[in-house]
């Protein structure tokens, strides 16, 4: 099994009705490509700009079964391709950031609002946003069969909790929305998750020149060691420049399924009565 993931690597249009249609249009992109999955960049909906001032931000956000939402919904069904949406949710007491799974028949696979938000007491920071409260798996239908399939948003990717959670929950590929610079150590992060829970994980960045962001869109596919090969294998399948594009990339699932059945990484040796401690307010 090979899948063909779709790095929109796009820069926001302006209003919310131009990046929906930005949006589609990348879309169609991805699937000229042969693309299995679009990945969104993180809060697409506002091109991760949101006000401060609690009723215009309320104004900027939008319903998961709104119109924006929907159409990339009826999108998947039209495309047969799976389509990872993101914006800025409405929710009480206040909006979210959220990212939307819709399989290729256009149906709600899960619902993931970003766990650890950026809080730094900085003006610019997400401190006015809710937080999720839950890690979500789910089985995603692709043309050539199942795959485990959750999520992590940008900062999430900076807690090993967050994708150690996922992959308890069975996960084998996560997708990454992202707003921020790709730099040396944070590419680096994603290296390790991928290697330490034998998984793949697809990051989807804005491009140069949004603010703070560079590109660097990157596909880790966790696979570190092959039979075949004396020494390790570099994980990084692909990596984006810093331009604006659509871009893919190629997962072959049976070889991740085959690592993790055959390499001891993640799961078997595993203390868990150990453990206790990192889950531990400090």
């Amino acid at each position: 099994m090979k899948l063909t993931i779709a790095f929109l690597q796009i820069l926001p249009a302006g209003s919310l009705n131009e990046n929906l249609e930005k949006g589609i249009k990348a879309c169609l992109q991805a699937k000229e490509k042969g693309a299995d999955i679009a990945l969104f960049p993180e809060m697409w909906s506002c091109g991760y700009s949101f006000p401060r001032e609690k009723e215009s931000l309320r104004e900027r956000a939008v319903d998961c079964d709104g119109f924006f939402v929907r159409r990339f919904s009826e999108l998947a069904a039209e495309l047969d391709m799976a389509i990872a949406i993101t914006f800025l949710e409405r929710h009480e007491p206040k909006p979210r950031n959220t990212v939307c799974l819709f399989d290729r028949h256009g149906k709600l696979q899960y619902r993931y609002a970003k766990v650890h938000i950026c809080d730094f007491g900085e003006a610019d920071d997400e401190s006015v946003l809710d937080a999720g409260d839950s890690f979500s798996v789910a089985d995603l239908d692709t043309k050539d069969g199942i795959i485990k399939v959750g999520s992590m948003i940008c900062y999430d990717r900076e807690f090993p909790e967050s994708a150690r959670v996922l992959m308890l929950k069975g996960a084998e590929l996560l997708l990454v929305p992202n707003a921020c610079p790709m730099e040396l150590n944070r590419l680096a992060q994603l290296r390790g998750r991928a290697y330490e829970n034998m998984l793949a994980i697809a990051t989807c960045n804005y491009p140069s020149p949004h603010p703070d962001c560079n590109g660097r869109s990157t596909l880790f596919d966790g696979v570190a060691y092959l039979p075949e090969l004396p020494a390790s294998r570099d994980t990084c399948v692909f990596k984006a420049g810093e331009e604006e594009g659509v871009y893919t990339a190629e997962l072959d699932v049976d070889m991740l399924r085959e690592y993790r059945r055959r390499e001891v990484w993640g799961m078997k040796n595993r203390r868990p009565e150990l453990y206790g401690e990192i889950s531990e307010k400090r």
